[in-house]
């Protein structure tokens, strides 16, 4: 199993400036060749406390990429919704560039109602757009002269300027949270899957949509999962717990003001239940995640049996993703975190799982 790290700002600039938010991210990632971390992935949000530091990942992982000469850099993800995919095309080729090939593309479909509403974009547009949009980045990264008579982009005779390092292009995740559409999509057309997990229950029988669509459509192998978690370990349980707590609870609190849209009439069929789930992640908290095993807290040997436990629910995946630094926590802090998980969670599964449970 491999480990990444996962930046999520949650902060307003009152409480901590962007330029400090991303200092601090800066420096944890200069530390993650020494740590054995193998990827840094960021989101693409607008407008709001919840995420919207980071308007576009790719200008982040272009600065990450000169403080780590081995980790993937990972979209995590962009929003073909939002952009236009002429644009989108050339920075990502720019960016795989400056990361000597270490770029994996991830997208999403968005979920926010104040972002579709601030784009001027209608939400019953949301799973065509995301759909025209990767088919066209794709084949713009793929090929040259590339014409395309879309719904919403048009273009004729392109090639994108800079050609990707890797050929014939970066992989590609999607990033999915509680949709079977996009896992559906995701395996179908033989891209990795980005989940994000909310329950151990649903996530299990998503990832399982995702495996049997894979082979269903003909894809080798088994496709490859990356799931986020946060986590903090602090050689004392109780303490990692009380110091994460409060963190966590204000980043849960900014999601669900971000999301609120959804229940305040929000509704459309390419988002079923949506209101339901922001219903529920607003009674939800830092010991509800960690009682569902998606809250990684604790000593090391607690962290390492939730790791251990929540693959064996899903019947395996591939790459964690891990969330150490919410909303204005310390970065001293979440270095001596991320240390610490290095260096006595991470050896118990670097010879799979079965070298864990030993």
């Amino acid at each position: 199993m491999e480990f990444g790290l996962n930046f999520f700002p949650s902060c307003a600039p009152h409480e901590k400036s962007a330029e400090a938010y991303w200092a601090d991210a800066l420096h944890l990632c200069g530390l993650m060749d020494e740590l054995g971390y193998t990827h840094v992935r960021t989101v693409e949000h607008y407008f709001h406390p919840y995420g919207g530091y980071s308007a576009n990942p790719v200008v982040f992982l272009a600065a990450a990429a000169q403080r780590s000469k081995k980790a993937k850099m990972v979209t995590g993800a962009v929003l073909p919704v939002f952009n236009n995919p002429l644009k989108v095309a050339g920075e990502l080729g720019m960016l795989d560039a400056l990361s000597d090939g270490r770029l994996e593309i991830g997208f999403a479909r968005a979920f926010l109602p104040i972002e579709f509403e601030k784009f001027d974009i209608s939400i019953e547009e949301s799973r065509a757009r995301y759909e025209e949009g990767v088919e066209q980045i794709q084949a713009l990264l793929e090929g040259e002269n590339i014409t395309r008579n879309g719904k919403f982009h048009s273009f004729e005779n392109v090639t994108s300027l800079p050609r990707p390092t890797q050929t014939p292009r970066p992989p590609f995740w999607v990033a999915a949270m509680s949709s079977r559409e996009s896992f559906e999509f995701a395996g179908r057309n033989g891209h990795y899957i980005m989940g994000i997990p909310m329950g151990g229950g649903t996530m299990a029988e998503l990832v399982g949509v995702y495996r049997e669509e894979w082979k269903k459509s003909g894809h080798p192998g088994n496709g490859k999962i990356m799931l986020s978690f946060s986590m903090f370990a602090n050689e004392d349980g109780e303490t990692a717990r009380d110091t994460y707590r409060p963190l966590l609870n204000a980043y849960l609190e900014r999601l669900v003001d971000a999301a609120s849209g959804w229940l305040n009439g929000a509704s459309t069929k390419d988002y079923k239940g949506y209101d339901k789930m922001i219903a529920a992640l607003k009674e939800d908290s830092f010991d509800g995640q960690l009682e569902r095993g998606i809250c990684w807290t604790g000593s090391p040997g607690e962290i390492a049996d939730m790791i251990a436990d929540y693959h064996r629910q899903l019947g395996g995946f591939d790459i964690a993703s891990l969330h150490l630094m919410p909303h204005v926590m310390d970065v001293g802090v979440a270095e001596k975190s991320m240390r610490l998980f290095a260096e006595k969670v991470m050896p118990k599964f670097r010879g799979g799982l079965e070298a864990a449970a030993v």
